[in-house]
């Protein structure tokens, strides 16, 4: 698919201006501005305009450039919201592993304080050799 656009310079236009594959890697997926949603929308209303030719005549090469322009699209805005998910994975992780952390630290403060103060002093002698 990438390969197709590369060999045939895709450019999609838009509000901001002619933009090509590797520009739409840079695009928020909603925005206020200039969103991969929108160009999505914008790709979908064209083919949907261009669906409604001749039943005799082949399909055009534009209508094969749109839906190619609207795989590559679709396929970018996946592989965004999959990187999201996996970014918010790892935040969660990140956080219980935290949780865990400070339960074994609070564990540990209460094993030591139920030890006697001989026991204390004993392993404050081996801590300061």
């Amino acid at each position: 698919m990438f390969e197709k656009a590369t060999k045939q310079k895709l450019r999609f236009d838009t509000t901001a201006g002619v933009l090509t594959v590797e520009d739409l890697w840079d695009l928020p997926l909603l925005a206020a501005t200039i969103s991969l949603d929108d160009i999505a929308k914008d790709i979908n209303h064209q083919l949907k305009g261009s669906e409604e030719e001749s039943f005799v005549t082949k399909k055009t090469g534009a209508n094969a450039k749109l839906t190619l322009k609207m795989d590559i699209v679709k396929h970018i805005i996946e592989a965004k919201l999959q990187a999201a998910e996996d970014s918010e994975k790892r935040a969660e992780n990140k956080a219980m592993e935290q949780k865990i952390l400070s339960a074994i630290a609070n564990k540990e403060d209460e094993e030591l304080g139920g030890k006697s103060v001989a026991q204390l002093k004993n392993m404050l002698k081996k801590t300061a050799s």
